[in-house]
């Protein structure tokens, strides 16, 4: 068969698509919470868009408020990656190294995951504690921001600290011992 015609038959075979299943048994309510914030921020973005570009006149307070809905869904979201357990890692190093090498330097990545997060918490506390300024279209302190993004990293730590926790417990991680993680693991297809 020529290529002319193995070309003419592909292009005229169907497509069949497989719909995979969607796993939502890992989604919890502080998960909820992200997806809520997001689509008030999409929605108002949107809401900014039409009132700056359709009708010439722009709400004042969708920017900023904006703007802090997407600090407010980064750091929340942040707290269910660390839950989650998603954040990037650099794994090429562990794949070389014996076992107890790779528990050690588990142990060791969460505690400073962990101490991390904590110290990040204090600070934005303090950073908090320290402005009095208000929002300039809303009278709302800008403290508020701060709050929440110390009471994200306090999140982060506790959620760190449990996977440190069930690590040392367990005695595995995905990145001690992938093969034992491998369906947690997506595929890159």
């Amino acid at each position: 068969m020529s290529r002319q015609n193995q070309s003419d038959q592909t292009a005229t075979a169907p497509i069949t698509l497989e719909e995979e299943k969607i796993d939502l048994s890992d989604q919890r309510w502080d998960d909820a919470l992200v997806l809520i914030i997001f689509w008030v921020l999409a929605f108002i973005v949107f809401l900014q868009f039409f009132t700056r570009y359709i009708l010439n006149d722009s709400i004042a307070w969708t920017e900023e408020i904006a703007r802090f809905l997407l600090i407010g869904v980064t750091f929340i979201g942040s707290v269910m990656a660390t839950r989650k357990q998603s954040h990037i890692a650099v794994e090429f190093i562990y794949r070389w190294i014996p076992r107890t090498g790779r528990r050690i330097a588990q142990t060791v990545i969460d505690l400073l995951t962990t101490g991390f997060f904590i110290m990040l918490g204090v600070f934005s506390a303090q950073i908090a504690g320290r402005t009095g300024q208000m929002m300039v279209s809303l009278d709302i302190p800008k403290s508020t921001v701060y709050w929440i993004v110390a009471a994200a990293f306090f999140c982060m730590a506790l959620c760190s600290g449990w996977n440190m926790w069930r690590h040392l417990r367990s005695g595995t991680s995905k990145l001690i011992d992938p093969e034992l993680h491998a369906d947690q693991i997506r595929a890159i297809d």
